[in-house]
């Protein structure tokens, strides 16, 4: 069986996409880049995902190190996620997906017009 360093594609491109290539965990990390956010707070904000894939999504960066889960001794119990250092280290990555989601919702709306 492969260790999960060996399950990591030799491609960069790859390897980021393989970690979060797909629209909830990207919009998790939107999310996670302004503060930390408790599970609720996450669902509610990201429409139509469900508790399963908002549950897989969080326990997959939690374990690839991207973000962590902080549960705090109280009643009931509070749970917060937030960025990791390499986490954080993302908002190039997403500050250019913005940029160049706004340039191209730009470039659609001045070719209707």
């Amino acid at each position: 069986m492969k260790t999960k360093a060996e399950l990591i594609p030799e491609c960069p491109v790859a390897a980021t996409v393989q970690l979060i290539g797909n629209k909830w965990k990207l919009l998790v990390i939107r999310n996670l880049l302004q503060r930390p956010w408790r599970f609720n707070e996450l669902q509610k904000d990201l429409k139509g995902i469900s508790q399963k894939v908002l549950t897989d999504s969080l326990r997959s960066m939690e374990a690839d190190g991207i973000i962590t889960r902080t549960v705090y001794p109280e009643v009931p119990p509070r749970v917060e996620y937030a960025l990791s250092e390499l986490g954080a280290s993302l908002k190039p990555i997403l500050d250019a997906m913005r940029a160049w989601g706004e340039s191209y919702r730009s470039s659609k709306q001045d070719g209707e017009n």
